[in-house]
């Protein structure tokens, strides 16, 4: 694959997460590195290594090891947790701005006073 695919935003992703979107162990990883099916970087996280996949790679190979239905599962359990973090996050943004609401209703009516 060009090194083009290396630049591209969402193309690569972690050994960490590629282990947790699609269900691989870390020696599946490596094993697969060492017999040629997945390429990597090592980049560094302060100071700590780790591999950069290219997403379609791993996709593959969780695909050869799992079949279709584990990947499209891990998948969508991947979505939907994102979805869900994502409810967790505006529903704490309302809280907030639900509260500064109060505070400023609160000024209001004493200023009207």
């Amino acid at each position: 694959m060009p090194d083009s695919y290396w630049t591209q935003k969402g193309a690569t992703l972690s050994d960490k997460s590629a282990r947790k979107e699609f269900g691989i162990t870390q020696d599946i990883i490596i094993d697969a590195i060492k017999f040629g099916k997945l390429q990597y970087r090592q980049n560094y996280i302060h100071g700590n290594p780790y591999f950069r996949l290219l997403r379609t790679e791993v996709e593959s190979l969780a695909k050869e090891l799992f079949g279709e239905d584990h990947s499209k599962n891990k998948k969508l359990q991947n979505e939907l947790s994102q979805v869900n973090k994502e409810i967790r996050k505006l529903k704490k943004q309302m809280k907030t701005l639900e509260e500064r609401k109060i505070g400023l209703l609160k000024i209001l009516e004493n200023e009207n006073l």
